[in-house]
């Protein structure tokens, strides 16, 4: 009993670093010898481009946002700036169309999804760019994030998106982030990234996707592009900031949302199904996906293994193994009260973690809604 728990104990110990550090390293050799692709010089002929924001009751920004966009380095005859308007109840609209908003669409309460899409109905571009009003694009960002669509495999871009802190933050997510976006851009130069963002990304129009409103563009896109035929890349040269949510537990918050418009597309949106998937992208989509939101059930059932193997005589690597986890719990529990940087880099890992399982709950319990108010912190 006791050998057959120390090794569940060690291939679920495994699974977890595989998923978290070995899967990277796994790729970052055939990255370096078949990836690092140049990025295709811009279009001889720029494309006629629409650039959609949704927005709810962004009155405090909007004005900003529509100036931001009208501000690119690019042709101002080429360039369409749209605000589809989220059944906002404030100025935003009005404010938009002083602003300069070449259009401004008006609907009720649906959610960003279908404000996206009732934006792309209006739209006139070839190519279809989208924003979250809080997102500050650098000059040159559009003309960056269109350079892969010279191919004409390629469907959807995303660019990458810097994360402001705010004074006196004290969340973990910077140095996540940064690993994340190095794994995103091995992804894309090898085959095609998992997954997206919102701040800044681009899809061919014939390549639209009209999804379920609660299953965000995110993650939704990447994958169903690969289906069919697309490629889906990613532009680490066409860059965005953003504010990021100053604290662990606010961060934890964001994630938590973020996780019940994901498990439906975990579960029933056809991420998981292998139909259309190049091998290598399966592998990616296996490992980088879902392994990670499968983790925090990977780590509690080490923990309980390694608990029981203790229980029971197992030897000193799995009672170190059962050490270092009670050390991450003291450490999470820690850095709500000190704020030192290992144990705020610890709780905002479990944070995460608990943040993946109880948007799992939510999910389930209440269902999620298609609609939601982002963080006053980040605005």
């Amino acid at each position: 009993m006791a050998q057959a728990l120390a090794i569940a104990t060690y291939l679920l110990v495994g699974l977890v670093l595989y998923t978290q550090v070995g899967y990277a390293l796994l790729i970052y050799p055939f990255w370096l010898a078949f990836g690092r692709r140049p990025l295709p010089p811009p279009p001889v002929r720029l494309p006629f481009v629409s650039a959609i924001v949704a927005a709810h009751n962004e009155e405090r920004v909007i004005e900003e946002k529509v100036a931001n966009l009208r501000s690119l380095d690019y042709p101002k005859e080429l360039l369409e700036v749209i605000v589809s308007c989220d059944g906002c109840t404030d100025r935003t609209a009005a404010l938009a169309r002083a602003a300069g908003a070449d259009l401004v669409v008006e609907g009720p309460r649906e959610g960003k999804v279908r404000a996206q899409d009732r934006a792309v109905a209006q739209a006139k571009g070839e190519l279809l760019a989208f924003s979250d009003a809080n997102s500050s694009w650098e000059a040159g960002a559009l003309k960056e994030l269109i350079r892969p669509f010279s191919d004409p495999n390629v469907g959807y871009a995303c660019g990458q998106v810097r994360y402001l802190t705010p004074a006196g933050a004290t969340s973990g997510e910077g140095l996540y982030w940064r690993f994340e976006l190095f794994i995103r851009r091995m992804e894309s130069d090898l085959c095609s990234v998992t997954g997206g963002n919102g701040g800044i990304y681009a899809v061919r129009r014939e390549a639209y996707l009209v999804v379920d409103p609660v299953m965000g563009h995110d993650l939704s896109f990447p994958f169903n592009m690969v289906k069919r035929g697309w490629r889906a890349l990613y532009v680490p040269t066409a860059v965005a900031r953003e504010l990021m949510v100053p604290t662990v537990e606010g961060e934890f918050a964001r994630k938590r949302r973020m996780m019940s418009h994901t498990w439906p597309i975990v579960v029933r949106g056809g991420l998981l199904s292998p139909r259309g998937y190049p091998l290598r992208y399966l592998v990616m989509v296996l490992s980088h996906r879902l392994l990670r939101y499968l983790c925090p059930f990977l780590h509690l059932l080490a923990l309980a293994c390694s608990a029981a193997a203790a229980g029971v005589g197992a030897g000193l690597p799995v009672l170190v193994l059962l050490w270092l986890q009670g050390a991450g719990i003291v450490a999470f529990l820690g850095g709500r009260y000190l704020p030192l940087r290992p144990l705020l880099l610890v709780r905002h890992y479990l944070l995460g973690q608990a943040a993946i399982l109880l948007g799992l709950y939510d999910w389930l319990r209440h269902g999620t809604a298609a609609t939601w108010t982002p963080p006053a912190e980040t605005r």
